[in-house]
Parts: structure tokens; sequence; C-alpha cells
């Protein structure tokens, strides 16, 4: 009897504790569009974040598709409550019209995180 009500404490404990959790809240939305740009252009934009969850804030990866996306986040924990940012770098050279990156970001929190760059690169010739 004594082993089932300490398994059930153990299981209540971790159910709380898994429950506890950072979580991002982006201050100006996931999304950056940029006006027209001419081919050849590096663009940035740096995504503010607060942490909003209870735990510090431990971003692990940014998952991109293309080497031209290039994405710098922060390597120390945000403490909850803290703020910071996320550095995106696209570099327009040998893309052309309408580009739409998606950025995923893996962290300790419940779910993904994914952040979205578009921009129409204007190529070259037709400038």
């Amino acid at each position: 009897m004594k082993l089932y009500f300490a398994i059930i404490i153990i299981a209540l404990n971790s159910a709380f504790g898994f429950g506890q959790m950072a979580e991002f809240s982006f201050l100006e939305g996931t999304t950056k569009k940029w006006d027209k740009t001419p081919e050849g252009k590096i663009l940035k934009h740096y995504f503010v974040f607060e942490n909003t969850g209870e735990e510090p804030l431990i971003i692990d990866e940014a998952q991109v598709a293309c080497p031209c996306t290039k994405v710098t986040f922060p390597k120390k924990p945000v403490p909850p409550g803290g703020k910071d940012s996320i550095l995106v770098t696209f570099d327009t050279n040998h893309k052309f019209y309408n580009q739409d990156r998606k950025i995923i970001l893996k962290a300790n929190t419940k779910k993904e995180e994914k952040l979205r760059i578009k921009v129409y690169v204007i190529p070259k010739e037709e400038e």
C-alpha cells in the first residue's frame, strides 16, 4: 500500500513539473514582410520576444530550409519575464520574385514556434 501511494505522489509531482514550461510571446508578431527589394540585398529583422512561461526559455535550434536564411538566437537561457530577440538574415542574391521562408524554433516550450519572412525580390535584369 505504501508503494502505491509513493507511485501516485511521484506521478503527480512529475505531472506538475511537466506543466511548467517556457513560452514565447513575440511583441510584434511572428511574420516579417518586406517591401519589394532588388536582388543582391541582405535583409535583417529582429523578432523581439518575452518569456511568458514559468521556466527559463532555452532555444536549442532554429531550422531553415535554405542556406540563404540565417538565424541568430540567444545562447543563454531567457528567464521568466525576460526579453530578448532572434535575428533573421535573408540573402536575396540569386533569389527571384516571391520568397516565403519559415523558421522552426526548437526550445523547451509546449509547442514548436514558427517564424516567417516574406519578400518580393526584383531580379537584377528587371531593375
